[in-house]
């Protein structure tokens, strides 16, 4: 269809813009493919030059069969111009003449009327030359809404939410969407070790801890990676961390080490997370509760004095895998100094 509507344009049209875009084509796929060093789009590039070579040849050609048919009809001309005059008796009436005297007019304005081929040439270089630098600058001179690029997600707005009742008598608390704002930094992937990935899901949620009747206010932030997942929940309760530790003696968690991040009482100490599986094909119940893969968890105390409350910093990976205690302690030094500390 396109090469139809091509053949269909005049001489002086189609072939400038053949020209024009075999030679836009043949340059740009010639540089290409000297960019990334491949013989096939050089091949691609060599075809549009060669044939852009041709139509180069073709206009030369007809330009110059223009030039020479110029100079024969001027000598045509001069010879009519010269003719032995004819005897008055066969000089045509005056009224025979009319006609011919008008037919001079009618060939000029023709001759005026014929269009100019080097103005159509010059019009459609132009033309094409405006649209192909558009397509070629556009996307560096206009701003782009989609790059290709992932963009991290963000944290949902919560300034509509109801808050429990928790969050009211819990002086300085933070809200799930503070603490999401606070997890989900520019800087955790390279904290986790892994600085290429991007975060694909946050979270955010201001709710209370179980089995405390929505008294204990106990928001939490979720950030998903491509390796690992972090979790982060505070809890206003009046357990210390000392008391935890003890607690954590009766518990099933391994790996138990007591340490100080940012001048408070902490504890790093690992444990299985749990695996539900729930089944959609339309039974009432779904499968039972299992043991999921080992997750990292940091503790730290809401004050120096620990007092009551702690932060726990919670990463774990489907794989099994898990980064360096370092990574959990960066996570923590650079996070919990954003958070507003509870006013005792």
């Amino acid at each position: 269809m396109l090469g139809f509507l091509v053949r269909l344009l005049p001489f002086w049209v189609r072939e400038p813009l053949l020209i024009l875009v075999g030679s836009v084509f043949g340059v740009r796929i010639m540089y290409l493919a000297h960019r990334d060093g491949a013989w096939m789009p050089a091949a691609i590039g060599l075809v549009f030059l060669v044939f852009t070579a041709v139509r180069v040849h073709t206009v030369v050609r007809a330009l110059r069969a223009r030039r020479a048919a110029a100079p024969a009809s001027a000598a045509d001309g001069a010879a009519t111009g010269t003719a032995k005059p004819q005897p008055q008796s066969q000089l045509q009436h005056p009224a025979e003449r009319r006609p011919t005297a008008q037919a001079a007019p009618a060939a000029s304005v023709a001759a005026e009327k014929e269009p100019n081929a080097w103005g159509q040439a010059v019009a459609a270089v132009a033309v094409f030359a405006a649209l192909g630098a558009a397509l070629w600058l556009g996307p560096q001179l206009l701003p782009a809404d989609d790059d290709g690029t992932s963009r991290p997600v963000s944290c949902a707005d919560g300034e509509d939410e109801e808050f429990p009742s928790a969050y009211r008598k819990t002086p300085r608390a933070v809200t799930g969407d503070e603490l999401c704002e606070a997890l989900n930094r520019p800087d955790l992937a390279r904290l986790l070790g892994t600085p290429a990935e991007t975060a694909t899901a946050v979270s955010g949620t201001s709710g209370t801890a179980p089995l405390t009747d929505g008294k204990v206010a106990q928001p939490e932030a979720q950030v998903q990676f491509d390796t690992y997942t972090v979790h982060v929940s505070v809890t206003y309760n009046h357990l210390s961390v000392a008391q935890y530790v003890k607690l954590m003696e009766y518990g099933e968690e391994t790996d138990v080490k007591t340490l100080s991040v940012l001048g408070r009482p902490a504890v790093l100490a690992s444990d299985h997370t749990m695996k539900i599986e729930i089944d959609l094909g339309g039974s009432a119940s779904g499968g039972p509760v299992g043991q999921g893969p080992l997750a990292r968890t940091l503790s730290v105390a809401l004050d120096a004095k620990d007092q009551g409350g702690y932060y726990d910093i919670t990463v774990w990976s489907t794989s099994g895998a898990l980064p360096a205690d370092s990574a959990l302690l960066d996570i923590a030094e650079k996070m919990l100094p954003t958070l507003p500390e509870r006013t005792v």
